[in-house]
């Protein structure tokens, strides 16, 4: 049977002003009438039920998660003590699914990204299970084809080419690569050998935890304490004590580069991360000047700006061009397109100026 694990644990610090600390950017709406977290929950809602769906979160965002999908048992809404990254989210849950059923299939999918159609999501889920009853020693990760040369994704270099499940092309994972820069993504992009990562990862939970075993002992050690405890009225001091020693390290990293048998489906999806203010221009229509509106607007000679506020303001431009400018409430943001990027800088400054309340 298949479990899903959505990681809606980041903080969202690109998409400052919006995305604060009590209200991070997968609680948010920038893709439609859904929430991030409420599209990743209706997009595997067909295929896993609220009782085999785990939901891992800040502490302190717990109950906004309960809010937003009220059809997870809220003991399956997991609110971790610590930020410590995705390998010890992924290796609690391993654990914690591995304690009903260690031959159980889990998939770890990120909260906060865009994927359409919704119906090819699906296909590769039905092709994932597939796959994992014929590999049962293998983690599975999905694979984007890269529309351009970013710098700001890892890669999934493919290797030998295995048949296709349910009209998927599947690979062997030759390896993985960190992010690169501009002259190496364009070499990856022109070799067709190379996804992005996505961030998507499945597996049996005895295999992850089998990984965990050998790459991670202490985190596996952590992680089977706090399972171990869960139905214990301690379970919560040795959820903050154990989690609190554990290595702060994604799951590339730990476990994904180092595995010996990965397999990558190509996704036929569109994916965006929505890692940053420029993902707002892929995601829906520009006006007649080139900009990315979500406020209300005037403006006279504005171009090619992303331009987002609260409805009830008015944001009146003049002769600008290549900008980003957010209002938010107490905040407003301002900033060269080019320097994207630079906005969570802008978050660090902000806290080293001793103005956390806007954060």
């Amino acid at each position: 049977m298949l479990h899903a694990v959505i990681m809606a644990g980041g903080g969202g610090t690109r998409f400052w002003p919006r995305s604060r600390r009590d209200r991070p950017k997968q609680f948010l709406k920038l893709a439609g009438e859904r929430t991030l977290l409420q599209a990743a929950g209706d997009r595997l809602e067909a295929q896993v039920p609220p009782e085999r769906t785990w939901i891992f979160t800040s502490a302190s965002h717990r109950d906004e998660t309960a809010r937003q999908l009220p059809h997870v048992p809220t003991d399956q809404i997991v609110g971790e003590p610590a930020s410590r990254d995705t390998a010890p989210c992924v290796a609690l849950a391993a654990a914690l699914i591995a304690r009903r059923n260690p031959q159980a299939l889990m998939i770890v999918t990120p909260a906060d990204h865009v994927i359409e159609p919704v119906q090819e999501f699906r296909r590769l889920l039905h092709a994932t299970e597939q796959l994992a009853v014929e590999n049962p020693h293998a983690l599975i990760t999905f694979g984007i084809r890269p529309t351009r040369p970013s710098t700001g994704y890892g890669y999934i270099r493919r290797g030998q080419a295995l048949p296709f499940r349910q009209g998927v092309p599947v690979f062997r994972v030759e390896s993985f690569r960190e992010k690169p820069d501009e002259a190496a993504a364009r070499d990856y992009l022109a070799s067709g050998n190379y996804y992005w990562n996505a961030g998507v990862f499945a597996g049996k939970a005895s295999v992850f935890l089998e990984n965990f075993a050998i790459q991670k002992p202490a985190m596996y050690d952590g992680v089977c304490k706090i399972a171990a405890s869960w139905d214990q009225s301690n379970r919560d001091a040795i959820f903050v004590e154990e989690y609190s020693r554990i290595e702060k390290i994604s799951f590339d990293f730990a476990i994904m580069e180092k595995a010996p048998e990965v397999l990558v489906l190509e996704a036929t999806y569109h994916w965006d991360d929505v890692g940053s203010w420029l993902a707002l221009e892929r995601l829906q229509p520009q006006d007649a000047s080139s900009n990315t509106v979500q406020a209300t607007h005037c403006g006279v000679d504005t171009s090619n700006c992303i331009i987002v506020g609260d409805p009830d303001n008015v944001i009146a431009t003049v002769g600008l061009q290549h900008l980003i400018i957010v209002q938010d409430g107490d905040c407003f943001l301002v900033a060269d397109r080019r320097m994207e990027g630079d906005v969570k800088k802008l978050v660090e400054e902000l806290r080293r100026r001793g103005l956390e309340r806007y954060l």
